[in-house]
């Protein structure tokens, strides 16, 4: 028989009830109306592990925005894709949002009737950046951070004479270049400065905090920080409990229990743990041994696809770097350790570490140390038979 599962694992994937988040969207919402009435203010970034719902959080953010009637565009940044081409078609589809409003067409005539129709390019072959009207070349500049400035000045300044405040909404910071970064930090900046209703919101693993600051100093007044981790006990009892509610199911207080220690209140592994034990259990109420049954299948499920996925992206000299932060023990470990652990000297794997912070693997905590980005990551690993082979190589 069919039973409407009620929890929702995913990329992203917006559960039945979003726990724990809501005085981060209590807060955003007043800034949000703040950028209604023409207020500038400042953007927000949000970092977290793997599996936190940084993603789930900016997505609510956007419907909240979007009811009041804030032009929205969300952009995933990848490793491989150009985010400059992504935020040229948001600002091209802002600017034909503003055109089918008949009242503000005569408001700043000509300017905005130019504003209007115009296509925003990059080409990231050669670095150069062009505005056109129509089919008619406006210029041609190879310095993104001024050409990308002029982009969000002039789309800012539509925002405000139109009364529609724009925000957009950057998943996966980390991915993107610096020179693209540093170009959006500097735009965003100019922009803030003439009074324009434009904000970002964005969201990452934890290193961004770094690469922010790296590329301008100003970043930190630029933006508002917020790290997004695992849930209360409280919080995680209300992501367990509401949602099999509404089909009339409860759970024991040692189910829950039980469920809060083996999740550590992790978003994405209390909606993975909850649909196992949801789908397995016949009954109205939820046991501990409902739980218990279903641990194995639960940490199989992880390590066939939220884990692996990852792991499988690692070259073999990034595996055996895991290996050894793993054999560390205690998490975040210093570099010098993992050197120790590789029997190498800390130059000797720089190259390696930089590429798992890249790929977003692994990132740096306090003062050369590491940790990953995926929690329980380590216990994954520790299972592998792969690693266990490496081990018995590595004995001291």
């Amino acid at each position: 028989m069919f039973k409407v599962n009620p929890y929702r694992p995913g990329a992203g994937l917006m559960p039945t009830y979003l726990a724990g988040r809501d005085e981060d969207m209590q807060n955003v919402e007043q800034m949000f109306d703040a950028l209604t009435v023409n207020v500038p203010t400042q953007s927000i970034i949000f970092s977290g592990l793997r599996g936190v719902g940084k993603t789930v959080l900016i997505n609510k953010l956007q419907k909240i925005a979007e009811d009041k009637d804030i032009f929205c565009k969300h952009i995933e940044v990848e490793e491989r894709n150009d985010f400059i081409s992504q935020i040229a078609a948001c600002s091209q589809a802002f600017l034909r949002k503003v055109s089918t409003k008949e009242k503000f067409k005569n408001l700043i005539q000509k300017p905005l009737d130019a504003i209007k129709a115009l296509v925003v390019s990059f080409d990231p072959n050669d670095s150069t950046f062009s505005l056109s009207l129509q089919e008619k070349e406006l210029y041609t500049a190879t310095n993104l951070t001024q050409t990308l400035t002029e982009v969000f000045t002039t789309i800012g300044e539509t925002a405000y004479k139109s009364e529609t405040p724009i925000c957009f909404f950057i998943d996966e910071i980390q991915y993107m270049k610096s020179k693209e970064l540093g170009s959006l930090i500097a735009a965003l900046h100019r922009t803030n400065q003439l009074g324009y209703p434009v904000m970002v919101i964005g969201a990452g693993l934890p290193k961004i905090y770094k690469m922010l600051s790296d590329e301008k100093s100003y970043s930190e007044r630029l933006f508002l920080y917020k790290e997004i981790g695992s849930l209360t006990d409280e919080q995680s009892k209300k992501a367990i409990e509401i949602p099999a509610s509404k089909f009339g199911i409860t759970y024991s207080d040692e189910a829950i229990e039980k469920i809060i220690s083996i999740t550590k209140g992790y978003p994405f592994f209390i909606q993975q743990m909850c649909q196992i034990v949801y789908k397995n259990a016949n009954d109205k109420k939820i046991e501990g041994y409902h739980v218990e049954e279903s641990i194995h299948e639960f940490i199989e499920t992880l390590d066939i696809g939220f884990f692996k996925v990852r792991y499988e992206r690692c070259a073999d000299s990034d595996k055996k770097f895991i290996f050894a932060m793993v054999k560390c023990g205690e998490l975040p470990c210093t570099i010098s350790n993992i050197a120790k652990n590789l029997q190498k000297n800390v130059n000797q794997i720089s190259t390696t570490r930089a590429q798992l912070i890249s790929k977003g693997i692994i990132f740096p905590i306090r003062y050369k140390e590491l940790d990953f980005t995926v929690p329980e990551f380590s216990g994954y690993i520790q299972r592998l038979d792969e690693y266990k082979q490496w081990l018995e190589e590595h004995k001291s």
